[in-house]
């Protein structure tokens, strides 16, 4: 039976603690039986000079006697080490469990034991609320998820324990001394390397017990579980050989539902412990030592990249190890060190030829059938998507990968002594207009299905945009974390000036169209990348939001997030105006825009605080004017991309708000420097800017609406127009509604001045992007 919330939560851990204390002394004391037996009865009996009967039987029996000494004494240390780590892991799960339920239900949240294992949060309704928010929903999810997992992990703790201790004991009360354990983490990767080795015959019971042992062990801080997992796998090509067959197996068409949740999850926490034991970085372990893989891990893998791995003797299709690496690469953060030169070894080998790691795939199997068992973003014949994704989990590989110059390796994974590529930068390689992308599906006939090969098609690409993201956030791409001490360097705001730069420049390489009014257009190759490339507007707004009207680059009015990425002056308008075509990109930028604009006026409003007269009032309207010139360039994009190019409908962008409030509260959380960033225990910024910006978000994506008749007869945007006047205004509502002492009238001449300068600069960004050349 699995232990439960309530277990957790009310269990006295106090005898186990005595426990512990009480298996060190009979340690301590069976130390000391076993020497003097070894140095005292037993020297004794060895010097003796035994004759007759005794001669073969009592030096036998001192022998035997002596190691029973011994034997005991390892299996008291055993016992006492697994009790004491046990005790120590349950009482900072137990302790945290409890913080998590205090703050929960400070906030009005009731955590309720769902009696398997899981919890759930309610929240406590007042009288005539009917509804709650998206972020208070989130925010209960948010903790029913941790807490479910830090009693999942208690439980295999508890289980883990259970069995070490059965087979430090044995079950023979004759014979001491049998398995020996100097921590419940080496009883831990025993019974993980015990399923191991059963590889495909495991059962889905078993594959499961091995999962969470992974999932619970193979994060840990100091490595050292993840680390002598993947060393008694036995090394690179044995663990090549331990995922290619575990993930073929659970792919392919007889395997039931259960093994491919099975072999997904194997792929998740396989992958994401392989970035722990390859970290050199890793903190000391409890014995004081820093465990990690050593860094030829890293050369071998590259050398095993372009050679067949075979797994079972006659196998008929063999991949090649960059193929089955590819797999577990896709989660978790990498060290550069590790990571960096393999995406370069692959993409230099994909380059040389796009078509290489296709050769071999299997034509018209189920598309889950692969090295990818998680399907997304292809299945896995192709290890560039491998390790773009990769990238985009690995801030600092990215960075690196983008930021540096390319390094040439050869066929082996060893560097080219001298050489250098024929490209200057991987950003000019995958922005290059003939670069290739691999159709990395197994489907049958995927060449007569467009939809089929449109989706295939766009793996490669949109992988590549969550590479970008990381390297110029310095975050995970899918990572909603909220984090002031993330700063952009400056490798990354100049990263970021390239790609605003680049596509500016080559506008095709973005443009959607499905035949619409322009059937002269083509569709570009990287359109999928357009999302991504709005989260790192969205990330980089203050940057964005100088470039609109110009505004110095040591502005103190309109901050960047540490090192500024001096766009160019009408590049940013023509790039935000191609990727505000994109719903997802247009939502995540029109988010980020009003949240930073809400964090800039108000920051000003603090700071004048009483001394706030409708002298102000344009000082106040300057503040809101690059970010509705953003709204303005939005609006447009909007339009063109439902009428002109056929690409999105209303409901599209209006679906897409609720995806991005994320940004609501990653901007308001970073603040301007001089609005403090309130932060929840899930890193969550919970203040009422945050919930007045997120709602008016959503009202003004709601109204930003053209007609096609509008549209036609000369693209005038009035309800977006009124929408970026609105949402401006609703920034110093909020403000006026919650500081006393500013006057009526000051009040209403600052408001009426932002409106009118609100709507004034949307059309001026309408204009800029309406106009194609973004000036």
């Amino acid at each position: 039976m699995s232990i439960t919330y309530r277990d957790l939560m009310q269990v006295g851990l106090d005898s186990l603690g005595t426990a512990v204390s009480d298996w060190k002394k009979a340690v301590d004391n069976l130390k000391q039986l076993e020497t003097d037996a070894r140095d005292g009865l037993k020297k004794k009996s060895d010097k003796a000079r035994w004759e007759g009967v005794n001669a073969g039987v009592t030096r036998q029996f001192v022998d035997r006697t002596t190691k029973e000494f011994a034997d005991l004494q390892a299996e008291a240390g055993s016992i006492h080490q697994v009790l004491d780590d046990a005790h120590r892991e349950l009482a900072a799960l137990q302790k945290s469990v409890r913080s998590l339920t205090k703050e929960a239900s400070d906030k009005g949240y009731t955590v309720r034991d769902n009696g398997d294992g899981t919890v759930s949060v309610d929240l406590h309704v007042k009288p005539g609320e009917t509804s709650e928010s998206d972020r208070t929903r989130e925010d209960r999810q948010h903790y029913a998820a941790t807490i479910s997992g830090k009693i999942a992990h208690a439980d295999d703790i508890d289980a883990s324990a259970r069995l070490a201790l059965s087979r430090a004991h044995g079950n023979d009360q004759y014979n001491a001394g049998h398995a020996t354990y100097g921590s419940l983490n080496d009883a831990q990767v025993e019974r993980a390397l015990e399923l191991a080795e059963k590889r495909e015959d495991m059962t889905d019971r078993e594959l499961a017990e091995l999962n969470r042992l992974l999932r619970h062990n193979g994060r840990e801080k100091d490595g050292e579980f993840a680390t002598e997992f993947f060393e008694g796998l036995g090394g690179p090509r044995q663990t090549l050989e331990f995922y290619g067959a575990m993930s073929i197996d659970g792919t392919g068409t007889d395997a039931s539902k259960t093994r491919l949740a099975g072999v997904q999850d194997l792929q998740r926490f396989m992958g994401h412990a392989l970035a722990n034991a390859t970290d050199p970085y890793t903190p000391q372990s409890v014995r004081g030592d820093r465990q990690h893989l050593p860094s030829w891990w890293g050369a071998e893998f590259r050398k095993l990249g372009t050679q067949e791995i075979e797994w079972d003797r006659g196998m008929m299709n063999k991949p090649v190890g960059y193929q089955v690496l590819g797999g577990l690469l896709r989660y978790g953060n990498y060290d550069p060190a590790f990571l960096t030169p393999i995406a370069e070894h692959v993409t230099q080998l994909h380059q040389d030829d796009p078509h290489r790691f296709m050769a071999n795939k299997p034509f018209g199997s189920d598309d889950r059938f692969g090295f990818n068992p998680s399907g997304r973003l292809g299945s896995g014949n192709d290890p560039l998507n491998g390790v773009l994704e990769a990238l985009g989990h690995s801030p600092e590989a990215a960075e690196q990968f983008f930021t540096q110059a390319p390094t040439a390796y050869n066929e082996d994974g060893t560097i080219t002594s001298g050489a250098k590529t024929d490209f200057t930068s991987y950003l000019d390689l995958f922005t290059d207009k003939d670069f290739e992308w691999a159709i990395d599906t197994n489907s049958g006939n995927v060449l007569a299905d467009e939809d089929k090969l449109t989706k295939a098609r766009n793996f490669g690409p949109d992988a590549l945009g969550h590479a970008l993201e990381a390297a110029t956030t310095g975050r995970p791409y899918d990572s909603d974390t909220v984090d002031p001490s993330i700063r952009h360097s400056d490798a990354q705001a100049k990263l970021v000036n390239d790609i605003v730069a680049r596509f500016a420049e080559h506008p095709e390489l973005l443009t959607h169209n499905m035949n619409g009014d322009l059937e002269d257009e083509e569709t570009g190759p990287l359109y999928a990348l357009r999302d991504s490339l709005g989260n790192i507007s969205a990330d980089y707004i203050g940057d964005f939001q100088r470039s609109m009207y110009g505004e110095s680059s040591d502005s103190k009015l309109f901050p960047t997030n540490g090192r500024p990425a001096e766009l160019g002056y009408g590049d940013a308008q023509k790039f935000l105006g191609l990727v505000g075509q994109d719903p997802d990109a247009y939502s995540a930028i029109t988010a980020a825009q009003q949240a930073y604009t809400a964090n800039v006026v108000q920051d000003f409003l603090a700071a004048e605080g009483k001394d706030l007269t409708p002298e102000d009032a344009a000082r106040v309207g300057d503040l809101v004017a690059p970010g509705a010139a953003i709204a303005g360039v939005m609006s447009n994009s909007r339009a063109d991309a439902i009428y002109d190019y056929h690409t999105a409908s209303n409901t599209e962008y209006n679906e897409a708000v609720a995806d991005n409030a994320k940004w609501v509260n990653r901007i308001v959380g970073l603040g301007t420097g001089s609005i403090p960033a309130p932060f929840s225990a899930a890193a969550e910024p919970v203040n009422w800017l945050a919930e007045d910006v997120t709602e008016s978000v959503v009202k003004s994506v709601e109204k930003d609406t053209t007609k096609e008749a509008e549209h036609d007869a000369g693209k005038e945007y009035s309800k977006g127009r009124e929408a970026a006047a609105d949402s401006a205004a609703s920034a110093l509502a909020s403000y006026f509604a919650r500081h006393e002492g500013i006057d009526a009238e000051t009040q209403d001449v600052i408001t009426r001045a932002v409106r009118t300068q609100a709507g004034v600069s949307h059309s001026d960004g309408a204009q800029w992007n309406s106009s194609g050349d973004g000036t």
